[in-house]
């Protein structure tokens, strides 16, 4: 029985931390090139969304997956837009975008289907709960090669780091912060979409309830490079997992307290407990060519 325990602990550890993991990759390219991404919650929402939607309509999850994407690509070109053409503040800008998906996909679900509260059922042949888990861990290895080994993970970093020297050696700040932000729309859309065609068999309103921000908590918390972050995802995917479990175990204690959990480590991470972390030089600073 306690193997059993441990067995379904650790398989609900790695599902709960893949739509984390992907979003946190994402912004980790936005964010190594200088870019801060605070809007991967909207991101992951808007990846959700279309994902139900389009698999619904088509009845296959792939076409889904794709649109997903394409959306999460989309909502990404009006953060970078906004951030490296016209200089504007990335963590409004960011927040801007989270602001609007939390009402877009209500006002969309309500002209489509009648209701604001959830999309209709998707059959179950119809999902996909294995491919982004598979897809998640096997591009924590291709990441990691990315930025450590070619020459595109080199320029991306250093535009982070040093814009001017960048620029000073040919390398186009504005063409690699657009590919690193627009990568991170993608990634991010990728685990909105597991939430709603792999863990679930439809979108709800709000259904990713912060994971876009513990995101970014796990993306700090592993120092923005791919490993680590991807073992801070797992650290954060087994408190999900162990709060889930705990629900209704432990007497006099009410659910809400088990399932804050998560959030809680969240906060201590962020608030610096945990080590320190250096950000990437240039994070946050808009880059204007002299």
């Amino acid at each position: 029985m306690e193997d059993i325990l441990k067995l379904s602990i650790l398989y609900a550890t790695v599902r709960m931390a893949t739509p984390l993991l992907l979003a946190a990759l994402g912004g980790l390219f936005s964010e190594r090139s200088g870019v801060i991404n605070i809007a991967l919650e909207g991101l992951m929402l808007a990846g959700a969304f279309t994902s139900a939607v389009v698999t619904y309509y088509a009845g296959n999850p792939w076409i889904g997956l794709l649109a997903g994407i394409g959306a999460g690509i989309f909502i990404s070109i009006i953060h970078a837009v906004a951030c490296i053409q016209f200089d504007s503040d990335q963590v409004v800008t960011g927040t801007a975008i989270n602001i609007l998906m939390f009402g877009i996909p209500t006002l969309l679900s309500g002209a489509l289907f009648g209701t604001t509260g959830s999309t209709p059922q998707i059959p179950r042949a119809d999902l996909l709960p294995n491919a982004p888990v598979v897809i998640a861990f096997l591009l924590v290895p291709f990441v990691w090669y990315v930025l450590y080994r070619t020459p595109f993970g080199l320029r991306l970093r250093a535009v982070g780091e040093n814009p001017e020297a960048a620029d000073t050696a040919g390398v186009s700040v504005s063409r690699l912060r657009y590919s690193g932000v627009l990568l991170s729309g993608a990634l991010a859309a990728i685990g909105g979409a597991y939430l709603s065609i792999g863990q679930s068999s439809l979108f709800t309103r709000n259904m990713t309830a912060g994971r876009g921000f513990i995101a970014l908590a796990a993306l700090i918390f592993g120092k923005w490079r791919p490993v680590q972050t991807m073992l801070a995802c797992l650290l954060f995917g087994f408190a999900e997992a162990v709060a889930i479990q705990m629900q209704g175990v432990i007497p006099h204690v009410r659910v809400e307290y088990i399932q804050i959990i998560p959030y809680v480590l969240t906060m201590i991470v962020l608030a610096g407990f945990i080590g320190v972390s250096r950000a990437p030089r240039a994070l946050g600073r808009p880059y204007v060519k002299e």
